[in-house]
């Protein structure tokens, strides 16, 4: 009798390691939010980068590094921006965690320029704000979807389930975007800001102008591209400028000022506020606020 209870309290533990919690880390906002939305009840999932940390100048801390190792799976946009993560999972030699690098399920974008004119360099320099497309954050689903049935096998019908259930939330998304646009007739945003919408604007076929190049930190811009933004305000009637998140605003008060156009937000994602994040926001319910806001922002 004491080896049976012995032999089934094993086979207890046994069950018990096999419908273990995942434990996936996160960097960015968007990576979290997917990440959570397609592990579901399978999965404990850590945002790296907090809310309200400019994503541009974060370094990993060593308890961050502590994380990444610990975690079953580690999910990343890539690029220059996460040239530290890429250095974190080569120091492990192969002994870290199973990787997700964002940038390798989708088409890439290379950045452009002031003028909108694509930089010169030895090799290409893509755009990494690649979520900002509806369609490719469907596509970010799938292959984090992929991933954990890879890492989990037993519960792939429950990430399949979860991944579906969201991809069609970000369809819906899509569709109100394609819809206010073919509706709209003018096709162009002002960013009174920085600007990481290279693959939003593509998506949509829409034209823009910015008063930042990508989404370099801010400084202060010249006296003939603030003007720029005005003229373009005022020729082509353009109702509202827009922000990104955690912006000082300061081009578009000076924009609105000059021309009465109404000064919007438009949500990058790459980041929220400890307010947004306590909220349950997510890419879809703030994208959701991106459609209104391209709605009162086109004509």
């Amino acid at each position: 009798m004491k080896k049976l209870i012995l032999f089934l309290i094993a086979l207890l533990a046994l069950g018990v390691a096999a419908h273990a919690e995942l434990n996936i880390v996160a960097t960015d906002f968007p990576c979290y939010d997917f990440a959570r939305q397609v592990a579901g009840e399978n999965g404990a999932v850590t945002l790296l980068i907090k809310p309200g940390v400019e994503v541009h100048s974060y370094e990993p801390s060593p308890a961050d590094i502590l994380a990444i190792s610990d975690a079953d799976l580690f999910v990343y946009i890539g690029g220059e921006g996460d040239a530290w993560a890429d250095a974190i999972l080569a120091g492990f030699d192969g002994e870290g965690p199973a990787a997700l690098r964002m940038m390798d399920a989708v088409s890439l974008l290379e950045e452009e320029g002031e003028e909108g004119h694509e930089h010169v360099h030895d090799g290409p320099e893509y755009d990494e704000h690649i979520w900002t497309s509806p369609k490719n954050a469907a596509r970010m689903v799938e292959a984090l979807r992929d991933s954990l049935c890879e890492i989990d096998p037993g519960d792939a019908d429950a990430f399949f389930e979860n991944a579906d259930a969201y991809i069609a939330e970000i369809n819906a998304v899509d569709a109100a975007f394609a819809e206010i646009v073919e509706a709209s007739e003018t096709r162009e945003m002002v960013f009174a800001d920085r600007f990481p919408f290279l693959y939003f604007v593509r998506e949509y076929g829409l034209d823009y102008v910015a008063a930042f190049p990508s989404c370099t930190a801010d400084t202060e811009p010249t006296p003939q591209t603030i003007l720029t933004l005005i003229q373009e305000v005022v020729a082509h009637r353009i109702p509202a400028v827009y922000t990104i998140e955690l912006s000082t605003r300061a081009v578009a008060r000076t924009v609105a000022e000059e021309t009465g156009a109404e000064i919007l937000q438009f949500h990058s994602l790459q980041t929220v506020t400890q307010d947004e994040f306590d909220a349950g926001e997510t890419y879809v319910s703030i994208m959701r606020k991106n459609v209104e806001a391209l709605r009162e922002g086109l004509r």
